[in-house]
Parts: C-alpha cells; sequence; structure tokens
C-alpha cells in the first residue's frame, strides 16, 4: 500500500546481479536500518569509521572483502532526518589514518564541512569529532570521508544522508541506491593501488565490480502498477553512469538534492556522474512476470545490466499509474541575479593527452614533466595545480553577491566538478540554454565542454572547489574559493 510517510527504512538487500565482469550467483538476503526518533528537532546519529570484511562479491565460494566502513557497513548506514529539523553526528576514527567526513551538497556552516586544514582539523586515530547543523534543504544526499579521499573513499567510506520533504509525494516504495564500483579478484580481494599514475592522468579508478548498497544484484521485484521512488546517489571514485530503464519511463523529480519540474530524461538515459544524485519517479508499467531490464550504457564498449525489474506475477496493484502529484516543493534558495552578476571564468588544464606543458605549484611555475615525476600533479584550474588546501583562493567572492562560472574543460576526460557549501543553477552548456536549469552542486562537464553555472555566494567561509573524479582532485584539480 502506498503512504504519505517518507521514514521508510533503507531498502537494502544482497542480491546477486550477473555482472560486468562477474558471472554469478548467490543468495538473497536482507536489513533495515531503523530511523531514529527526534527529540526536540534534533536527529542524532554515531558513525565509526573502522576496517570491516563484507561480502561485496556475490560469487559463491568467494571471500568477503576488506574494506572501510561506517560502524562495519559499506555503504554506512542510512542518515535520515526531515528539512527544518538539526542534525547530529558523532564520527569516531578506528581507521589507520586520520580522517573527517564530508556531507556532501548541504548547505551547513563552513565548520562543519570536514574539509581538513581548511574547515577542520583532522579527526586523528582514536579521536572524535562532533558535526551539528540546521537542515535548510530537503533532498537526496550523501556523506563521504574528504581525507586522503581517492583512497577512503575507494575503500567504502560513505553513505547515504536523505532529508525528508515535509510533504513528501505519494509513493509505494521509497528507495536509496547507492551505487559504487570496485576493483577487487574473483576471490573478492579488492586492489590497493590507489592513486595510481594511470588514473591519476586519465578517467580515475574505474573498477570491475558495481554494486548496490554494497553487493551485487540481479533482480529486484516490483508489482504491476507500483510507484517508485528511487533515489540514485553515485558514490563511485570516479565511473559515470548512463542508465536506461527498458519498458519504462522514468520522471526525473529532483538533482542534487534539489527539486526540478518533472521530466522524462532525453533519449530515456539518466547520466549521473561522481558526486551527484538524481531522484526518480517510476510507476510499473509491465505486466506480471515481465522482466524489465535497467542497462548502463555510458561507457558504450562496456555496457552491461545493471538490474532488471522482476514483475512478480499475480496480482497487479493498479491498473493505471497512481493518481497523485509528483512535483516537490522547492528549497529555499536565492535565485542569482543574472543581469547583474559577475563573470569568472575556470579553465581546466591538463591530463594524457593534453596540451598543458607547465603549470604553478606552491607559487611556482613548473614544467608539467617535473610536475608530475615529483609531486604526481597533472591536472590545473586557472593554470594552478593545487597543494592541499594552503593555498590562495582561485577567486574572493563578496557574500550576497551573485556571481556567473564560466567552466571550460579543456582536457579529453570527464570532469564532475563539486563546490562546497552552494548550491548553483547549470544555466547554460556550450552556448545553448541548460534543459531544465537544474539547482545543482556537482555539474559534470564532457570533453571540451563550456559551462555556465550561477549562485548567490550566501555562505561565507573558505570552501573547496574541485573535480569528484577523486584521483583527478588527487592529481591536481582543486581551488580554494572566499566567500566573506
Amino acid at each position: 500500500m502506498f503512504s504519505h510517510n517518507s521514514e521508510v527504512p533503507y531498502q537494502i538487500a544482497r542480491m546477486t546481479r550477473r555482472g560486468f565482469l562477474q558471472g554469478s550467483m548467490a543468495s538473497l538476503a536482507g536489513a533495515a536500518l531503523p530511523i531514529p526518533k527526534a527529540r526536540a528537532g534534533l536527529r542524532a546519529y554515531s558513525l565509526s569509521a573502522v576496517p570491516a570484511k563484507v561480502k561485496l562479491l556475490g560469487v559463491k565460494g568467494a571471500g568477503k572483502t576488506d574494506v572501510w566502513t561506517y560502524s562495519g557497513s559499506t555503504p554506512g548506514p542510512l542518515i535520515r532526518a526531515r528539512q527544518g529539523e538539526r542534525l547530529r553526528i558523532d564520527v569516531s576514527n578506528g581507521l589507520p589514518q586520520e580522517t573527517t567526513l564530508h556531507c556532501h551538497g548541504l548547505r551547513i556552516p563552513n565548520a562543519m564541512d570536514g574539509v581538513p586544514e581548511l574547515t577542520q582539523a583532522p579527526i586523528q586515530q582514536g579521536e572524535r569529532f562532533v558535526y551539528e547543523f540546521d537542515l535548510h534543504d530537503a533532498g537526496t544526499f550523501w556523506y563521504h570521508s574528504h581525507t586522503y579521499s581517492a583512497e577512503q573513499v575507494g575503500r567504502g567510506l560513505n553513505g547515504a544522508l536523505i532529508i525528508d520533504e515535509k510533504e513528501p509525494p505519494m509513493v509505494d516504495r521509497d528507495l536509496v541506491w547507492v551505487i559504487n564500483d570496485w576493483r577487487v579478484n574473483n576471490a573478492g580481494v579488492m586492489s590497493d593501488d590507489f592513486n595510481h599514475p594511470h588514473d591519476i592522468s586519465h578517467g580515475g579508478r574505474i573498477g570491475n565490480l558495481i554494486t548496490l548498497n554494497g553487493a551485487e544484484w540481479e533482480d529486484f521485484d516490483v508489482k504491476a502498477g507500483e510507484r517508485l521512488r528511487i533515489r540514485l546517489i553515485n558514490a563511485a571514485n570516479a565511473r559515470v553512469m548512463g542508465f536506461k530503464f527498458g519498458g519504462l519511463n522514468p520522471k526525473i523529480v529532483a538533482q542534487d538534492g534539489h527539486p526540478v519540474k518533472p521530466y522524462e530524461p532525453a533519449g530515456g538515459r539518466i547520466v549521473f556522474a561522481p558526486g551527484q544524485r538524481v531522484d526518480l519517479i517510476v510507476d510499473i508499467a509491465g505486466t506480471p512476470g515481465e522482466r524489465l531490464a535497467v542497462v548502463d550504457d555510458y561507457y558504450k564498449q562496456f555496457t552491461y545490466t545493471f538490474i532488471t525489474f522482476n514483475v512478480e506475477p499475480g496480482e497487479v496493484l493498479r491498473e493505471s499509474p497512481l493518481d497523485a502529484p509528483i512535483t516537490l516543493s522547492g528549497n529555499p534558495l536565492s535565485e542569482p541575479d543574472l543581469a547583474n552578476a559577475e563573470t569568472k571564468k575556470v579553465l581546466i588544464e591538463g591530463g594524457a593527452m593534453g596540451g598543458l606543458r607547465a603549470a604553478v605549484y606552491k607559487g611556482d611555475k613548473v614544467e608539467l614533466r617535473k610536475l608530475w615525476r615529483q609531486h604526481r600533479k597533472v591536472w590545473v584550474l586557472n593554470g594552478v595545480a593545487s597543494s592541499g588546501v594552503n593555498m590562495d583562493p582561485i577567486f574572493k567572492l563578496k557574500l550576497g553577491k551573485s556571481y556567473r562560472w564560466r567552466i571550460h574543460n579543456d582536457t579529453v576526460w570527464d570532469h564532475p566538478m563539486h563546490l562546497h557549501g552552494h548550491a548553483f543553477r547549470v544555466i547554460e552548456r556550450n552556448g545553448k540554454p541548460e534543459p531544465h536549469t537544474p539547482w545543482a552542486d556537482t555539474v559534470l562537464l564532457y570533453a571540451g565542454d563550456v559551462v555556465d553555472i550561477a549562485f548567490v555566494a550566501d555562505n561565507p567561509g573558505d570552501w573547496l572547489f574541485h573535480c569528484h573524479v577523486l584521483e583527478h582532485h588527487s592529481g591536481g584539480m582543486g581551488a580554494v574559493v572566499r566567500v566573506a
């Protein structure tokens, strides 16, 4: 039955999927995480960053994989609250490295953003840090480590963070899908070649095992006529995904947590890059016994079936789509004043097969080959390769002022660019208006793209701006933006 209540457990189960490079079967298991009750408007969670062994592979006989987890699972426990509440996350560090927690996409105070040495001191081994802030926006967000991110996120330190609307849409099930990929062998042993030089200079760490909520999947049982809200979260280090829902017509109702006027994606394909989220409303229009494949064909030479909806035989839940609105209420965002916005330009250069010959690093201009050999830096923003966060801001923005950034990807690689602490409108791509002008915190630029974004600099502090292909960030593609 359907309900207005969006406090639905994390839809976690373990199913086998005949994989992209794995071709096996395993048993089905299920688990649900409880949702704590609010006390006086406060939601409190505790997370412990610890190593653990989990069953990623569905292959019979395959061992468990050594991963890094939040409280013993990857993805970590679902954090769920309601718009207007206050959230507290108490993080303890049981890892062999220092760490931090970043709540990706949330507009929160600078001191709570989780970027080591920029917004806080890193959480040392055996220590803890409490993050606490008000929740202004409803939507689909996520949390992850922001320390040695290419390794720590790659080892499994991520989880979903859902802020429910005060009046959520009526659906039969609200599904949270954290999608990741991994480099593992047939025995389940993870490759520890993090920040491999090839990954840094090319497309990032793209794996050979795709998981949904931490496990391989094959079938997902649905009922004919059922309405699903599916929250897609790309938690991968580098893999861009492009899903086609065969036999179905999903409607996109939110991007990066923020509502859009519902629409069907062009060509039926939903593209979402690392760091990005997409909320879908899907009416199961199949007939009992039908199988409807969700195919990822972003990398044409590696097309695979991500999951198959198995329409259960027997009773049809409803003969026609649920007669209920799917448009979400907007978040309290400040519209940029485009007529008076100040324009800033961002030029992305570097990487394999690029034309970059030299870059500024720690204040000095360095020939690229030397920079690569000595520091493994090969990417730049406006000619500067990042040296951590102790660097001059790429831009100094005036608090409350509107800005239009023109970002040019002068490389042959994809770059999902993420701005901390703010949401922006994507307004133009390659000289043409961007359809639906979505709010976002991460925008994907394809090779050669020129994309215009606009926003109000309304959150004071020093904020990180970087590529969410985590190996590219490690390789130099990061900058600090100051709002004051």
